[in-house]
């Protein structure tokens, strides 16, 4: 008898249903035909295993499996449970009727429980789109797909119960989930706060004109100065997540696997700080089997690279055009993937190999030139999309002593979050623009039009400081962002006063 059952193959953030046909006829050979990889056609191994020990007798017949379209590669074993049902199916040990209702996926173990999937947000979306009316899945799965409206999500907890629904012998109710009450619930609940940051006002104050207009920043100090600490509590002072970017940011990490048990929708931006020993590869997303890198996993938030010129300079290298395009495209010989990569850059270093170079009170011991040497690791191109630099040095056994909080990450957060609001309605009619960060040339001209004195202070920096041709944009893209924090509609001389001081490394002399 000729069956079909219906699954789904993630490619990149967007899933394809998959079609499994499957017919029994007379003899005992087993055949699996459609693109399966090793993991697939391993399947039926796991699968007997489990009908044993589910009670369920594995049929012996001829059983021919195919999986369409056959031109697309699936992989993994979250085809376990779709081929098993479609099996039972064929063989008529199971009611067939309700079948082309629902798209089924789940990993079988030896006794017959399902374990978790990658990717079913992506799967019910598609599942909801193609107009199917359900989707039975792990129930470790379950809360994730449900965010999505207009399908029915059942979450099982083994082949049994998975078996005896679509065959009609036991109700279930599909999973509900309030999505709009719990993203806005757990919006708030931060770990790290700027409250517990003592000094450093000048690097805070860097951190909120860099979250305002979504500049890349870089923290230049010794060892113990806070550069990592106040990383951290970058994301608690960042715009919150619309209901579209938890979405999305939701996507990218339920199709690598990142979402925790029982959680539904992202609710905060997120954080990634990848270790320096990080490979090409795990950066930019790719491999054998494509999946999304450090970059995509930091989509509308922040990936932190501690001690940036210990990173492989390829590494760094293959950022510059993910930087720009805020998308990274992963080809391979039969297909390629997209996957979204707008993230904002934050990176801290040591100023030379022994890390007190400028420092108040220790001398640096390297040797000459070992500072530009060290700084050498670092690209020109790489530096040049980086808005904000900032140095930091130690804080003061007077400031680290203080009893009396520091202003906290909220009330900076309500000045960002205003500032946001500005950009977005100057650029409600640019696709793809959303924060001063991303300003083409000409709209750095258009937006930003210093009065007659700055332009001067601009035009003396420039002569005095010798700061490279290349800065001059991302002066004014930062002082656009400054002037935003203030509510001015014109850019001054201040403001502009205050960006020239974040291009600590185009100053001449540094490092020599």
């Amino acid at each position: 008898m000729l069956v079909k059952s219906y699954a789904a193959a993630v490619q990149g953030i967007s899933a394809t249903i998959v079609t499994i046909e499957v017919e029994c006829t007379r003899g005992i050979q087993f055949f699996l035909v459609g693109l399966p990889d090793i993991a697939v056609r391993e399947s039926s191994e796991r699968i007997r295993a489990a009908l044993r020990t589910s009670g369920y007798k594995f049929p012996r017949y001829r059983i021919v499996i195919n999986m369409a379209p056959a031109d697309i590669r699936k992989e993994g074993s979250s085809y376990d449970l779709p081929l098993a049902i479609g099996i039972l199916a064929s063989a008529e040990t199971i009611d067939t009727s309700r079948l082309d209702s629902f798209v089924i996926m789940g990993e079988l173990s030896l006794d017959g429980s399902l374990l978790p999937i990658k990717g079913a947000l992506s799967i019910a979306l598609q599942a909801r789109e193609e107009g199917f009316k359900g989707l039975i899945l792990p129930e470790q799965n379950a809360r994730e797909a449900a965010v999505v409206s207009g399908i029915n999500v059942y979450g099982m907890n083994n082949i049994r119960e998975v078996v005896e629904f679509v065959d009609g012998k036991r109700t279930a109710e599909p999973v509900t989930v309030d999505t709009t009450a719990e993203f806005y619930a757990r919006q708030e609940l931060f770990e790290y706060d700027f409250s517990d940051v003592r000094g450093q006002e000048n690097v805070k104050r860097a951190l909120e004109v860099a979250a305002a207009g979504g500049h890349n920043l870089l923290m230049v100090g010794p060892p113990g100065s806070g550069k990592s600490m106040l990383a951290k509590r970058l994301p608690s002072i960042l715009p919150p997540l619309s209901i579209q970017e938890s979405l999305e940011t939701t996507k990218i990490h339920s199709v690598a696997g990142k979402i925790g048990k029982g959680t539904s929708l992202m609710a905060q931006r997120p954080f990634r700080s990848p270790h320096h020993t990080i490979s090409n590869v795990a950066m930019v997303g790719g491999g054998s089997s494509p999946q999304p890198g450090e970059i995509s996993l930091a989509h509308n938030g922040v990936l932190f690279l501690d001690e940036l010129p210990e990173f492989n300079r390829n590494v760094l290298e293959v950022m510059r055009q993910p930087l720009e395009d805020r998308r990274i495209s992963i080809s391979r010989a039969r297909f390629s993937v997209d996957y979204p990569a707008g993230f904002m850059l934050v990176s801290s270093m040591n100023p030379c190999p022994c890390g007190y170079y400028n420092h108040p009170e220790r001398p640096c011991l390297c040797p000459p030139g070992a500072v530009q040497k060290y700084m050498n690791r670092i690209s020109g191109p790489l530096l040049d999309r980086i808005d904000i630099q900032v140095e930091i040095v130690p804080v003061p056994f007077e400031k680290i002593s203080e009893r009396a909080p520091s202003e906290s990450s909220e009330a900076v957060r309500k000045r960002v979050i205003k500032a946001r609001a500005i950009q977005e309605a100057r650029f409600k009619d640019t696709d793809g623009i959303y924060c001063n960060a991303q300003m083409t040339t000409r709209q750095v001209l258009h937006y930003v039009t210093p009065d007659e004195v700055g332009m001067k202070r601009l035009q003396t920096a420039m002569q005095r400081l010798n700061l490279s041709a290349r800065a001059y944009d991302r002066i004014l893209k930062v002082s656009r962002t400054i002037a935003d924090l203030e509510g001015a509609e014109q850019v001054a001389a201040h403001h502009l006063s205050e960006a020239i001081n974040y291009r600590n490394l185009d100053r001449e002399g540094w490092g020599v």
